[in-house]
């Protein structure tokens, strides 16, 4: 055999070598790759697991004690030892609520300013400033409200609510009683304005996403501007409006510091959002340090497991809207 013939062969051979050393050290990169990404998504199934075991087992002696009677029960004494969760329950959900009424409409409509009606040299300008909303600690809201945004509305515009709504029906007992400053209403502000650089920062991200030939097409056709938002922007950027809601539900749900300052702090259940009143995490943050006896502690951390249902359940709730409003964009 000649040594030309040799030389290939032994190139050839080489070149295999070379080659499976390569493919082998993909393998092995894609393997470590692998274990890596899996071993981080266990570890989240872990420490979300973790959380609830550590909530059930920490509440389980406040639920053996009060039964279903502590989600209904109104009563929380320290001293007789007997505690309701509902007071703290009804806060959450009406101040989430109420924040979410005044901060949905008003996030929208900065991200509809800022997309289509805003000046293109003030637009990056204006949307940092909303966004540095969200930059500001909890704790400097809360102090704000307290001594600026309470005492604004216990003088000008909590009397001429309740004298407004004096003798109608139904709100009347929503806007009735003195003119505190702090309560539900004020909490609920706060709230407002703390989830609403979220709401229309994820509005103003999926007005972008709309192809601008649609919008280009409905100007065209004679659309108006309210027109072509409305049938055009958003019936295409549904999913991600619903999504960016319900994350600010969800930090509105579990804000602490800013609403422990300004609602109050009473557990009672006030028709009235003027009147003072409580929420999960307020509750929690006000009396955890404090809590000396086992069924204390226990009922405040029955408090935190509820928070984490209602939240489980309204994330829940979000994921099933949302993949209805997929399937009716499919059709």
């Amino acid at each position: 055999m000649s040594e030309a013939v040799l030389s290939e062969q032994t190139k050839r051979v080489s070149y295999g070598d070379t080659r499976a050393k390569v493919l082998k050290l993909f393998n092995l990169g894609d393997t470590a790759f692998h274990i890596l990404t899996k071993s981080c998504a266990v570890a989240v199934l872990v420490l979300l697991g973790g959380v609830i075991v550590s909530l059930i087992h920490g509440s389980a002696p406040a639920l053996r004690e009060f039964g279903l009677g502590f989600l209904t029960s109104q009563s929380w004494n320290p001293v007789t030892e007997k505690f309701g969760a509902a007071p703290a329950i009804y806060g959450t959900l009406v101040t989430s609520f109420i924040a979410l009424l005044i901060a949905a409409p008003m996030g929208f409509g900065i991200a509809v300013f800022l997309t289509e009606l805003c000046p293109y040299q003030l637009r990056r300008p204006v949307g940092i400033a909303v966004e540095l909303l969200a930059g500001i600690p909890s704790i400097i809201y809360g102090i704000w409200g307290m001594f600026v945004l309470a005492p604004f509305l216990q003088e000008h515009v909590q009397p001429g609510l309740i004298a407004a709504f004096a003798g109608v029906p139904w709100l009347e007992n929503v806007f009735s009683g003195p003119p505190y400053g702090i309560g539900i209403a004020t909490a609920s502000i706060i709230l407002a304005i703390m989830i609403l650089p979220l709401v229309s920062s994820i509005s103003r991200d999926v007005f972008e996403t709309v192809p601008p030939v649609l919008k280009e097409a409905a100007y065209g056709v004679g659309c108006t501007r309210w027109e072509v938002m409305r049938r055009i922007v958003a019936p295409y950027t549904g999913v991600g409006l619903v999504g960016g809601i319900m994350l600010a539900l969800g930090r509105a749900l579990g804000e602490t510091m800013a609403v422990t300052f300004v609602i109050g702090n009473a557990h009672k259940i006030s028709p009235s959002i003027l009147g003072p009143g409580t929420t999960i995490s307020a509750t929690i943050a006000n009396e955890f340090t404090e809590a000396d006896g086992a069924l204390y502690t226990s009922s405040l951390i029955a408090l935190g497991l509820l928070l984490f249902v209602i939240t489980f359940f309204v994330l829940a709730a979000s994921r099933l809207l949302l993949a209805r409003i997929q399937r009716q964009e499919g059709r």
